[in-house]
């Protein structure tokens, strides 16, 4: 192809006007006009040429004095344009841009305030965190941020609920006014006290809805629960247990229980693996529906996360009418990230196929599964042997003895008795309730055993252990190997260049650009295959 725009038409839709002078005629700096985002574009047939300006006057109508023909025109675009104007009111941020939670604080608090400076909103990783350290993080970002924005995660724990109650309580003494929920298959008590503590009523019957919540699904029937006022039987026991007042669940009955629904695609971590092309339109259908019949002042937002990692599955999102989107994988390999740089050099190296699927540590014995990065790990296919195991037998010592030695050696790498008092001594402190319904139940207590290596594999990958590399469960999903597709042969290559503000407005930038290359597109022009590679802004 020519290093010149092409034409697939000699239809003009008006003229121009202005001085030749400000007319680009040569490669270079037609490309520099048409990544000035801030200003209009005209494109200018010019003697049987494709000119460029970004000044002058556009004029409707042909064969005017003193005018060019005009084959496309792109109005200025910013990436504030993107979204729904609601989502970044409330939340208070520059753009329909949020970094999802990724649990053990791997989106910890370097990376959540690094974002909130720049006017993005981030999710602290909740998941799997020690209160103690929750209530640091909370004082730490609160302090770094008075004025937000910042989210943290409420991740639905039903193998420990303590440890989510803990959270909402921490959260609600703290005043954390935005919760990111995530993996719940049902709304629970925690949850809903969360959002009825935070309404109020002012002296004109409005409600003021104090504690935000973003719920992270990707099933139509859990998008229900979070579209919907919250049970009235959630709501009755709470007010008798006198940890919300009757005020408030009369309110709670007014309005939905999420403000923002990320619709999660095939994403890292707990995921259906669902196409986002197919599963955005039907739960922003099933929005419209409860809408009509509900009536709330305020729609219920779906953005849409799983899969963004790279300029045109942003604009992707935006063009199917996500009020948001929300990143995942690309923020874990940043430098900002809660893990260590051997977890960040692997996911600078993955490509699409290097995931596959795992049992989850929070829902092992439900059968829940997480995706997660296998190239350089055997994470996957030990932590499968786990799970197949724990289906095939009734409790520990009922394992094969041939298997039992097969587990102890090349996965625990300890016997199983002494990984038991290492799960007596973990639970003694975070929530002694698991060893109680352990005493027993040894298919619980085989089940806690395993639990602990799942659990593990993740901290042995935040902290770098370097004899337990071929352990490290690394949450991932395709979309990183897009991320490292569209990167290369930029300065976002190198692991050590990734940081999450850059790659932030690098993908909302790119959006901006290729729906001006889309817009020329469709007025019937091409540009060259080396100005497309010219996404991002680095």
């Amino acid at each position: 192809m020519s290093v010149q725009i092409q034409s697939r038409s000699k239809k003009t839709i008006g003229s121009w006007q202005g001085s030749d002078q400000d007319l680009k005629f040569e490669p270079g700096e037609i490309l520099e006009t048409l990544r000035d985002l801030s200003k209009d574009c005209f494109l200018i047939d010019y003697q049987d040429k494709i000119a460029v300006a970004n000044s002058g006057r556009f004029l409707t109508g042909n064969d005017l004095e003193n005018s060019h023909p005009v084959a496309a025109v792109s109005l200025a675009i910013s990436p504030s344009d993107f979204g729904d104007e609601g989502f970044t009111t409330t939340h208070g941020i520059k753009s329909a841009y949020m970094a999802g939670s990724m649990a053990n604080a791997i989106s910890g608090i370097e990376l959540v305030t690094s974002l909130g400076k720049a006017g993005f909103l981030a999710s602290y990783g909740s998941g799997g965190v020690a209160p103690e350290k929750l209530l640091d993080a909370i004082t730490a970002i609160k302090n770094n941020l008075p004025d937000g924005p910042y989210a943290f995660n409420l991740i639905h724990s039903p193998n420990e609920p303590v440890m989510e109650q803990k959270a909402v309580d921490l959260f609600l003494e703290h005043k954390v006014k935005t919760v990111e929920a995530s993996a719940f298959l049902r709304l629970t008590p925690t949850v809903v006290q969360y959002r009825a503590a935070g309404l109020a009523a002012d002296g004109s019957g409005n409600i003021s809805i104090n504690n935000k919540i973003i719920a992270k699904l990707s099933r139509p029937e859990v998008a229900l629960h979070f579209l919907n006022p919250a049970p009235e039987k959630i709501l009755a026991q709470l007010v008798e247990e006198g940890k919300i007042t009757a005020q408030q669940a009369q309110l709670a009955g007014k309005v939905p229980m999420a403000d923002d629904i990320t619709v999660e695609a095939d994403s890292g971590g707990h995921t259906d693996n669902r196409p986002l092309v197919g599963l955005l339109p039907s739960i922003t259908a099933l929005r419209n529906e409860i809408q009509e019949n509900n009536k709330y002042p305020e729609r219920v937002r779906i953005g849409a996360g799983g899969g963004i990692s790279t300029p045109a599955s942003v604009l992707a999102a935006f063009s199917m009418g996500a009020a948001y989107v929300v990143t995942g994988s690309v923020n874990q390999g940043c430098t900002e990230a809660g893990t260590s740089n051997q977890v960040k050099l692997a996911l600078a190296q993955a490509a699409a196929p290097d995931v596959m699927m795992a049992p989850s540590a929070d829902m092992f014995e439900m059968g829940v599964k997480v995706q997660v990065l296998k190239r350089g790990t055997m994470f996957p296919m030990r932590s499968q042997k786990l799970y197949e195991t724990y289906l095939k037998y009734d409790s520990i010592n009922d394992i094969n003895p041939v298997e039992r030695q097969e587990l102890e050696q090349k996965i625990f790498q300890n016997d199983l008795d002494s990984i038991w008092q290492e799960c007596v001594k973990f639970f003694s402190e975070r929530d002694p309730s698991q060893l109680k319904k352990a005493e027993n139940n040894p298919k619980r207590k085989m089940a806690l055993i395993f639990r602990w290596y799942l659990g593990l594999a993740t901290h042995w990958g935040i902290h770098g252990i370097p004899e337990r590399v071929m352990d490290y469960q690394i949450w991932c999903g395709p979309s990183m190997g897009a991320f490292n597709d569209w990167a290369r042969s930029t300065d976002l290559e190198a692991a050590e260049n990734r940081h999450v503000v850059e790659i932030a407005d690098q993908l909302m930038m790119g959006a901006a650009y290729q729906y001006r290359l889309n817009q020329l597109a469709i007025q019937g022009l091409q540009v060259p295959t080396t100005w497309e590679r010219h996404l991002g802004f680095n």
